[in-house]
């Protein structure tokens, strides 16, 4: 159930826009759950829309817990390339007075529980992943 952002140009680049959308208002509505002891027990209690992991995350058992319970509980999963990006999207950064983003705070795991409402970039999200399981299965 895994995914990949690295896609075939403008269709990766609109999904990693969806994405920042979609964390951005999941985020407000208070459902994202940020790093390994939220996102793991969000996964355990089957909260979990959508689970996205970083790939460049360093502890292998880490990335193992994370898609193990992913793959046991049918929870779509997607990477996305950079720990400090990841970190900057779910909100873990201080935004300066020009509006950039500062004190940036790796995070590896986060896991939507609540989008708040069903919007355009959830179902481009939900597509995309979808698509991607289909031409890996």
């Amino acid at each position: 159930m895994a995914t990949d952002m690295d896609g075939d140009g403008t269709q990766g680049v609109n999904v990693e826009v969806a994405l920042q959308q979609v964390l951005k208002t999941a985020l407000i509505h208070d459902g994202l759950a940020r790093g390994l002891r939220e996102a793991v027990k969000a996964l355990d209690k089957r909260q979990a829309m959508l689970c996205i992991l970083a790939k460049n995350c360093s502890e292998a058992g880490y990335t193992r817990l994370i898609e193990g319970l992913c793959q046991e509980h049918s929870i779509m999963m997607l990477y996305v390339e950079d720990q400090m990006k990841l970190g900057e999207w779910v909100g873990l950064c201080k935004i300066d007075k020009t509006g950039t983003a500062r004190k940036v705070v790796k995070c590896s795991c986060c896991v939507i529980k609540d989008i708040g409402q069903d919007t355009e970039e959830w179902v481009t999200i939900l597509d995309y992943v979808k698509t991607i399981q289909k031409n890996t299965a």
